[in-house]
């Protein structure tokens, strides 16, 4: 049976590769605007770690990938998506 290689995207704050189910995707789709894991249209990807988020430069680093102008609300939406992501406690799997 053939095994699938794990689909690799790159984080476009800190340039490291990562599996693309770690990663969080930013797509600006063409008719429903900015949308966050989902969607189809120029996408851009960030990894969940709090160096990355934190950034100064995100914001253009995301209107260049995604060759457009965000809206202020939309960083702070990602920016507090984010913040709960790394904030949820961590189950112990047995």
């Amino acid at each position: 049976m053939i095994q699938k290689s794990p689909v690799m995207r790159k984080c476009i704050s800190c340039r490291t590769t990562f599996d693309r189910n770690n990663l969080l995707k930013i797509t600006n789709d063409h008719k429903l605007g900015i949308m966050l894991n989902q969607g189809m249209g120029r996408s851009a990807y960030i990894c969940k770690s709090k160096k990355c988020y934190t950034d100064s430069k995100l914001k253009k680093k995301l209107q260049k990938a995604l060759k457009g102008i965000l809206n202020p609300e939309f960083l702070i939406f990602l920016k507090g998506k984010l913040q709960t992501i790394n904030n949820y406690p961590k189950r112990a799997y047995n």
